[in-house]
């Protein structure tokens, strides 16, 4: 016995389904950008922006129009909801997150200005001020503009501390900065400063051991001089314990010729010796 495989009806594919995002009041640009991938992928986006010269097909409209009311919260979706086309909803959106045109094109200009005047601060990190030429990238995506890699890797480039400027001029002579990720560049100079630290921390050690030893020998310096004041107070003292009293105003004088503490130290044991001889 044979099993013969119907074949008039193949097995359907699985639908994908996929899960809209809800719009907030932060998160505009990231919403659109996957709302535009849902809506491909389902062969609605055309829709949303159609090719010159073609009809949008109604029923698609009304589908994207459902997909896009799905995603939004309820007090916006009263706002639209009076927009039949999917079109026209998602103008609508943009104009209200986005801002419009005249309005979007002075914030790009602004975005542009700061973009420019970045630079990077002594004693700032790798990581800080990547964080920052990233965060520039978002902030052109909110207004529809976009900066690319080859933009990226020149301001950075151009822009950090002299302590990494041995580095990009290797790279600039060896690699293609047009092709070069912006990633990729920022992760060279990340190793670069991470050797730097790990070299600067053992100069350090070893400044540290030559600074205990210079101390050490300032300590036996000290000790030496205090052992020459001993000497010497021990010297006047039998000069004192010997003499009459012109040896003792002989020795006075003497001791009034010297300064600072051994100065000090002796004139107490002369006094102490002095009184003894007398």
């Amino acid at each position: 016995m044979s099993l013969v495989r119907n074949t008039s009806n193949p097995p359907k594919e699985n639908p994908v389904i996929f899960q809209c995002p809800v719009l907030t009041s932060t998160n505009y640009t990231i919403w659109a950008i996957k709302m535009e991938a849902i809506m491909d992928a389902q062969g609605l986006w055309e829709s949303i922006e159609p090719a010159t010269d073609v009809v949008v097909d109604e029923k698609k409209s009304k589908l994207a129009r459902a997909f896009i009311f799905q995603a939004i919260p309820e007090d916006i979706l009263m706002q639209v909801a009076k927009k039949k086309a999917a079109r026209e909803v998602w103008e609508s959106l943009k104009t209200r997150f986005v801002g419009a045109e005249r309005v979007q094109k002075a914030r790009l200009h602004t975005l542009k200005s700061e973009f420019e005047a970045l630079r990077m601060k002594d004693g700032e990190s790798m990581d800080e001020y990547a964080g920052k030429l990233s965060g520039m990238i978002s902030k052109y995506n909110s207004v529809g503009s976009t900066l690319d890699d080859e933009e990226l890797v020149r301001k950075l480039f151009d822009t950090v501390t002299e302590k990494y400027i041995h580095l990009i001029a290797s790279m600039e002579q060896y690699s293609d900065l047009e092709e070069m990720p912006f990633e990729e560049a920022i992760g060279r100079l990340k190793a670069y400063e991470d050797r730097l630290k790990l070299r600067q921390g053992g100069s350090t050690s070893e400044s540290s051991l030559l600074f205990t030893k210079t101390e050490g020998q300032t300590v036996s310096k000290q000790k030496n001089k205090e052992l020459v004041v001993g000497v010497e107070a021990g010297m006047v003292i039998e000069a004192v314990e010997g003499a009459h009293e012109g040896v003792v105003g002989q020795v006075v004088v003497g001791v009034i010729n010297m300064t600072g503490n051994r100065l000090k130290k002796l004139e107490d044991l002369i006094e102490i010796h002095v009184k003894k001889v007398i």
